[in-house]
């Protein structure tokens, strides 16, 4: 009975831990960067590679630079969904494939929990200022580069 009732407490206390994301209220600015092109256009690009740093991303960020972003790194190409819980920024999620080509575009809008997806597997996402691909007529299909890409595993 006490083994059963140690379990329980355990259990639901796990549950009501936070995540690393909710106790952590501060955007993450010292993630290590890379440079990104796409056609004429350079991204400053913040590089979130981690578990850890994926699921905090831009959240708690008030401003960016409209030549800065960020780069999610997953391990192996999988369909790729995200949301914008604690994101205070409205932005653009490319989607983009291991030889840097663009899948899809998706806008995604502040504070809101809807869920944004690749239309294929993919391994990169990178988020810019809502509005950046759009006003640089940046569309699916086009091609990032940058040393990411040259060393992507194929």
């Amino acid at each position: 009975m006490f083994q059963r009732l140690a379990a329980l407490l355990l259990l639901s206390a796990s549950f009501a831990m936070p995540t690393h994301a909710q106790q952590q209220q501060q955007p993450q600015t010292d993630l290590a960067r890379t440079q990104l092109s796409v056609g004429l256009y350079k991204i400053d690009t913040q590089i979130a590679q981690t578990p850890q740093q994926r699921e905090i991303g831009l959240m708690f960020r008030k401003t960016m630079p409209q030549a800065e972003g960020m780069i999610f790194v997953f391990e192996q190409p999988a369909t790729q969904c995200f949301w914008m819980r604690n994101t205070l920024l409205p932005l653009t999620a490319a989607f983009v494939a291991d030889d840097g080509r663009i899948v899809n575009l998706v806008d995604m809008q502040p504070l809101t929990e809807n869920s944004h997806c690749s239309e294929e597997p993919v391994r990169y996402v990178l988020e810019m200022n809502q509005g950046w691909f759009a006003k640089k007529n940046i569309k699916k299909g086009a091609k990032l580069g940058g040393e990411l890409f040259s060393t992507a595993k194929r």
